[in-house]
């Protein structure tokens, strides 16, 4: 993986297909400094398991913005092809106007610059999470068959800003308002007895 976590994500400038199904040419993670931003490649529009995934993502935007959070979307397809399969029903293969940037990573760049480009030709389903200051804090890839979890997604969203907000430690399991560790050996011994 050419990502590391800790570091900063890497940069780009892309077209990107808009909620409101407008097209940014100029879509770029500079622009979303200052909130989180949930950045997932999938293999292809008009596959299997890809709309499985982006439905499951649009059901809990609301999830994510609630947590000043940006869902976004990137395949090596192109806007048109975007574009084209939002517009396409569901019961018919589409994914309906889902309400994040689809991005469209025709070079395929942005996929190799995140070590997610498989054979030179798609991507596997990498989940990257960065903080507000552009700074990778998670990263997950699954193979082409293996689906994702939306929900382990805003958990670690969630751990990510309590440990900022907070100061403590995330254990294993934890999900918001669950008790956190302070990180200190009397902390872990404490959690630990706590919850034996």
């Amino acid at each position: 993986m050419s990502v590391q976590v800790t570091q900063p994500a890497p940069e780009f400038t892309a077209t990107a297909v808009m909620p409101d199904n407008s097209f940014n040419d100029s879509f770029s993670l500079e622009d979303l400094k200052g909130q989180y931003t949930v950045l997932f490649f999938y293999p292809l529009d008009f596959t299997f398991v890809c709309p499985s995934e982006i439905i499951a993502f649009d059901k809990k935007v609301d999830e994510f913005k609630s947590r000043n959070c940006q869902l976004v979307g990137c395949s090596v397809d192109s806007h048109f092809s975007h574009l084209a399969w939002k517009n396409t029903p569901v019961n018919q293969g589409g994914i309906g106007n889902v309400q994040f940037p689809l991005i469209a990573d025709l070079t395929k760049q942005i996929s190799r610059d995140y070590g997610v480009l498989i054979n030179d030709a798609i991507s596997l389903r990498g989940l990257f999470l960065m903080d507000k200051d552009g700074i990778v804090r998670h990263a997950l890839i699954n193979d082409l068959p293996l689906g994702r979890n939306v929900d382990e997604a805003i958990r670690v969203l969630d751990a990510l800003q309590h440990t900022e907000e907070h100061g403590e430690v995330c254990p294993a399991n934890w999900n918001k308002g669950d008790d956190a560790m302070t990180p200190s050996a009397e902390g872990v011994a404490s959690y630990l007895s706590d919850n034996a």
